[in-house]
């Protein structure tokens, strides 16, 4: 399977809003197989099919810790349904804005509904770090970036500086 080059800011494709899907094909499910392909290589613990410059609603997660228990989420037309009143503050980075860790509250619970990869329809309640990663990857669905949740003197400095940093193919951003 092949990797998939991951477009970071300060590119335009980053902020189209992504199409659902209509169906769950062969083509489709070949994507979802690249997506954690190159999201694991990249050290990653989220990507949406937007970061690879492809505009649909498709999000592949793996939260957790042991690298011998790979514990792989695939959600296809995911939507928030439900989100709690209670709060949590992760330091979020993202392999569109490679060297950049920024401190976001978000909810600390939220109930998604979504398509698994056989297209069926499902739902889940996620808390902690899995609600922050989901809610992080349906922003990018969605066009947001986490530098949105910044003053624009602040996005306005750090997307400058991703401008110019050179990009090098073989970094791992962790």
């Amino acid at each position: 399977m092949p990797l998939k080059k991951i477009i970071t800011v300060p590119s335009d494709t980053l902020r189209k809003i992504s199409e659902p899907l209509e169906n769950v094909g062969k083509e489709e499910k070949k994507l979802i197989k690249d997506l954690f392909e190159t999201m694991y290589h990249n050290k990653g613990i989220g990507l949406a099919a937007i970061q690879v410059g492809i505009p649909k609603r498709i999000i592949v997660l793996d939260v957790s810790k042991d690298e011998e228990k790979k514990d792989p989420l695939c959600f296809i037309n995911p939507v928030i349904k439900k989100q709690s009143d209670e709060k949590s503050v992760y330091e979020e980075g993202c392999l569109s804005l490679p060297d950049t860790f920024i401190e976001i509250e978000r909810p600390k619970l939220c109930w998604i509904e979504y398509i698994n990869i056989d297209g069926k329809k499902k739902e889940i309640k996620c808390d902690d770090l899995l609600s922050t990663c989901i809610q992080h990857e349906i922003n990018h669905l969605d066009g947001r970036l986490i530098i949105d949740y910044l003053s624009k003197l602040k996005r306005d400095i750090i997307i400058k500086k991703l401008s110019k940093t050179k990009q090098d193919p073989d970094r791992i951003v962790v």
